[in-house]
């Protein structure tokens, strides 16, 4: 009779040090060099890959942004070095480069507007950007379909980034949108340095797009035997 309660005693204890284990755990608070870390991270992503959408945390509701993005899961479980690897890497950084070279085009743009120090920081767009929150979404809007009609500061062959929607509204804040819409035609006027003069630049979207979903298709046979052919070319060459 001893032994059974005094069993029954310690298994009660050992449950409410469990618990109270437990509670001290839900109350711990996460590290905060963790979540800054995280968010050096997520800015720095971003700014490497200048989503069109920057608000879209799927990346799915512009086909560039689903490309790249699809075109960068595919890399991230495929064996570095490997040949798939290499085409995965190529691809990504053409889709970056038309990114950058359209960021430069503007930056080029506010720094002859005479804001060299401040052009960095209006060009910047967090992910947490969001059009209820903008001062002039409709000009904005206005504005943006402007200047991809107007000017080849874009793709002709796509709708303009949505991200540069929240620099015009900073624009227009600083009243500063007509002089760089001016600057654009000045600068950038219609089938300057466009893609029909220049078609090495162009990206095919449905075709990145078909060539990831074919390497998903493959086994680690297939990529290596991939491999082995382009060293055996390689050798012959």
């Amino acid at each position: 009779m001893g032994s059974a309660f005094q069993k029954f005693c310690c298994c009660c204890c050992c449950t409410g040090d469990d618990d109270d284990e437990d509670e001290k755990q839900s109350l711990v608070q996460p590290d905060p060099l963790d979540y800054f870390t995280r968010e050096v991270q997520k800015r720095r992503d971003e700014e490497t890959n200048l989503w069109s959408e920057p608000g879209d945390p799927s990346h799915s509701e512009r086909d560039d942004d689903r490309t790249l993005y699809t075109l960068l899961q595919a890399r991230n479980k495929t064996r570095m070095g490997s040949t798939g690897y290499r085409r995965l890497s190529v691809d990504i950084e053409a889709m970056r480069d038309t990114r950058r070279e359209v960021r430069d085009k503007w930056k080029t743009i506010l720094e002859n507007l005479g804001f060299t120090a401040e052009a960095d920081s209006l060009l910047t767009v967090s992910a947490g950007g969001s059009l209820d929150r903008m001062r002039n979404a409709a000009a904005s809007r206005a504005l943006l379909d402007t200047l991809h009609s107007e000017t080849s500061i874009f793709s002709s062959r796509e709708p303009p980034p949505e991200r540069y929607l929240f620099i015009l509204d900073r624009l227009l804040y600083l009243d500063i949108a007509e002089d760089f819409l001016a600057k654009a035609r000045r600068f950038y006027p219609p089938g300057y340095e466009s893609d029909e003069e220049m078609p090495g630049l162009q990206i095919n979207l449905p075709l990145l797009l078909a060539r990831v979903e074919a390497m998903n298709g493959k086994g680690a046979g297939d990529e290596e035997e991939s491999d082995r052919e382009d060293d055996n070319l390689s050798d012959h060459s």
